[in-house]
């Protein structure tokens, strides 16, 4: 009886949303194309893990970013060595902030970034160091090794460009903070790092600084794997 009542229930919310009488915003519906600017929910980063396989769709949220605020270039499938082929990649050159460097990443590594930087980085600038951040200073996305550089083990998202490694920021106010020096400060600088990490674990999969381990003392870890895993 129970499960006929379950049945009927789900029959009826079908009927109700393909007549339009419930409507469930973008942000929520996990069949919704990803727009930037929509809200963070935990659907996010179930939609941003859908794109891995889909190119088209991952570019088509790249290019919800309002017109003049990014600038990247979809880049060929291609292998840099014979044991790393990268697909589905982009080369980001800027967004509201400028990069130490421009950076291969994956096409939804970059859409990570963006969401990152739009929601929680530029939000916790203003608040904590009364700023916008202006440039972030990295020490690179693609590496073709296993974890930590050893031998043998499975291989780093870094190997299939799914993570960036982020050492510091620069601030339009002429302000600058690096992991190494200020991680541990008392101040305003230790305070945003923390908000900054925070904010990042929305979006990425996987988010590992200076309280993960000796390793990570000097940038933050953000990557695509994983679900939430906040360190």
């Amino acid at each position: 009886m129970r499960s006929t009542v379950i049945i009927l229930c789900l029959i009826a919310l079908g009927v109700a949303l393909q007549k339009g009488i419930i409507e469930i915003p973008r942000h929520w519906a996990p069949w919704a194309p990803l727009h930037v600017d929509d809200p963070i929910t935990p659907i996010t980063q179930l939609k941003l893990k859908r794109l891995n396989d889909d190119r088209d769709a991952c570019l088509a949220a790249l290019d919800t970013v309002p017109e003049g605020e990014l600038r990247y270039t979809p880049l060929a499938d291609y292998s840099p060595t014979a044991s790393c082929p990268l697909s589905n990649i982009v080369r980001m050159q800027s967004s509201s902030v400028r990069f130490s460097q421009s950076f291969v990443a994956s096409c939804p590594l970059a859409i990570a970034w963006v969401m990152y930087e739009r929601h929680a980085l530029q939000p916790a600038a203003q608040e904590i160091m009364g700023s916008r951040v202006s440039q972030v200073n990295h020490v690179g996305s693609f590496a073709c090794r296993n974890v930590y550089g050893r031998e043998t083990g499975r291989r780093s998202e870094h190997a299939t460009a799914e993570a960036l490694d982020v050492v510091g920021f620069q601030f339009e106010n002429g302000q600058q903070i690096s992991l190494i020096n200020d991680w541990d400060d008392a101040g305003n600088a230790g305070k945003f790092l923390r908000a900054a990490r925070d904010g990042a674990c929305d979006t990425f999969g996987n988010v590992l600084g200076p309280e993960y381990n000796a390793a990570h003392a000097d940038h933050f870890h953000l990557g695509m794997r994983g679900f939430r895993l906040c360190r």
